[in-house]
């Protein structure tokens, strides 16, 4: 009989990942960037646990949607006040705060748990083609249409 074996927190290698958005899907990028969060992409890959790496993503404004999304689709938050509810377009929220949609779209596709807000974190987006996080020599990944080419 085989045992499962639960990788320890030290055990855990994280690698620094930089993902540019510029061109991609808005739901294929989200979905590839949700896995390397999660960890799926390791063969110590736990469920209950955060095996992770840690993700930057640059050229947030130049994320795509296919259709008639640009114009269709909507953002909503709320103040928690009667009344408070703000409605956004696709369009308008990437002329605001680009940023927003991309970890939204991501965040949504993590668990809705302690969890998923640990693994969140480990999220960092940017408008531009600029980051701060340089001195962690971040590996360039490439996602296209069929998933992750490193």
């Amino acid at each position: 009989m085989n045992k499962t074996i639960t990788p320890s927190i030290d055990s855990i290698n994280r690698q620094w990942y930089l993902v540019d958005a510029e061109n991609q899907t808005l739901g294929r990028l989200a979905s590839e960037v949700a896995s390397i969060l999660r960890g799926k992409n390791k063969p110590e890959f736990t469920p209950h646990l955060d095996t992770g790496d840690f993700v930057v993503i640059v050229n947030a404004e130049k994320v795509q949607v296919s259709g008639r999304k640009a114009t269709q689709k909507l953002y909503r938050r709320h103040s928690g006040r009667p009344g408070g509810m703000k409605v956004e377009t696709f369009n308008s929220l990437q002329e605001r705060i680009p940023e927003r949609i991309v970890e939204k779209a991501i965040k949504g596709m993590l668990p809705h748990n302690a969890l998923g807000r640990q693994l969140f974190r480990k999220l960092k987006v940017y408008k531009g083609s600029e980051h701060p996080h340089a001195a962690q020599n971040p590996q360039n990944l490439s996602i296209n249409s069929k998933g992750i080419v490193k």
